[in-house]
């Protein structure tokens, strides 16, 4: 598996939360090579199964979301400006003249709009979202007939190979996490497993988490590890809430997570020579996890979590290394049985 190239075709696929469609097809695609049976549910959720089929065999769900923050269309000015509101949560800081990506009829490219420093006598201010304003270079009339409220709108940013084994692009919250699945089932094709798998590619994550809290009540697992991101030390920023980038992937200890399977993952990462770091939260994660352990009657969950820098942005950088890391994990557990110790 060519893991740069899945990471590349998952971030440049479109899928603003709520309006999946483009990147789930594009998931479905992969994870058939492995799950034929996968398919797309009614809340746009990606699905499939595969391993040990026995009655009595553990059900495991593993879980990344589809879904990417973006904007969606509010209003068409009289000048011809596209205003627009958040989906999920987006840092306005670095709004001003960013390319984006308007998907209507057609997809038009646009900029938001950026008074320059000269005429703002050195005041800084950051926009509300409701004063965003999006330049297309079309009148009115030209953008009533190719965008209608309620489109989704984008990042435009390329996918870039950084240094080492950094990369920097869109949307790696969260299609790394899809990648590392999917690495992980490529380790495990051909390979018998003690356990039945399910794998969840799920929708709206970033506005609720809705695709997690109805895919987990229809697949019914007995445990759950949500794949997402955390945050990556960057400058300046507190080593007590971030992961190191390249230190492996963060195991998640926290009073609504499984400690039995928090355990169970460090001891198959330990037993595997795997790089790893805790994530300690206090509380909820944040995640999807947070659904599916009271989903139904409940279900032991856990998290597993790829660092990440500039979360939210269009441009998020993590390392190849540590997907690869979270996918070797992924794999280990379930073929070792770890879980059942």
């Amino acid at each position: 598996m060519n893991l740069t190239e899945i990471l590349r075709i998952l971030s440049q696929a479109e899928g603003v939360s709520g309006w999946e469609s483009p990147a789930g097809e594009k998931a479905l695609e992969l994870l058939r090579d492995y799950c034929p049976d996968a398919k797309i549910d009614p809340s746009g959720n990606i699905i499939g199964h595969m391993g040990n089929t026995l009655e009595n065999a553990p059900h495991i769900l593993l879980d990344a979301h589809l879904d990417q923050v973006g904007l969606i269309v509010t209003a068409i000015t009289d000048e011809g400006f596209v205003r627009a509101d958040h989906v999920g949560g987006i840092d306005m800081r670095l709004m001003p003249a960013q390319n984006l990506l308007l998907h209507g009829k057609k997809t038009i490219p646009g900029v938001a709009a950026s008074v320059p420093p000269h005429l703002i006598g050195g005041e800084q201010k950051v926009l509300d979202v409701t004063e965003l304003l999006i330049d297309t270079g079309y009148s009115k009339a030209e953008l009533e007939e190719i965008l209608s409220p309620g489109d989704r709108i984008s990042f435009d940013t390329p996918f870039q190979i950084l240094q080492g084994d950094r990369i920097a692009a869109r949307s790696m919250d969260d299609r790394c996490g899809m990648a590392a699945i999917l690495y992980a089932l490529e380790l495990l094709k051909n390979k018998t497993l003690p356990c039945k798998v399910s794998v969840l590619f799920s929708a709206q994550e970033e506005v609720g988490e809705c695709g997690a809290e109805t895919a987990g009540y229809t697949i019914n697992p007995d445990m759950a590890i949500a794949v997402d991101v955390t945050f990556a030390m960057g400058h300046g920023d507190d080593p007590v809430k971030c992961g190191k980038l390249g230190g492996g992937p963060m195991i998640g200890i926290s009073p609504t997570l499984s400690r039995e399977i928090s355990d169970s993952l460090i001891s198959a990462a330990e037993g595997q020579n795997i790089p790893w770091q805790p994530e300690v939260m206090s509380g909820t994660t944040g995640t999807n996890a947070d659904r599916f352990s009271v989903s139904r009657g409940g279900v032991r969950s856990c998290t597993l979590s790829i660092p990440l820098r500039y979360m939210h942005t269009p441009s998020e950088v993590i390392s190849l290394g540590d997907v690869e890391n979270t996918g070797r994990l992924l794999a280990a557990w379930l073929k070792e049985g770890h879980y059942a110790e």
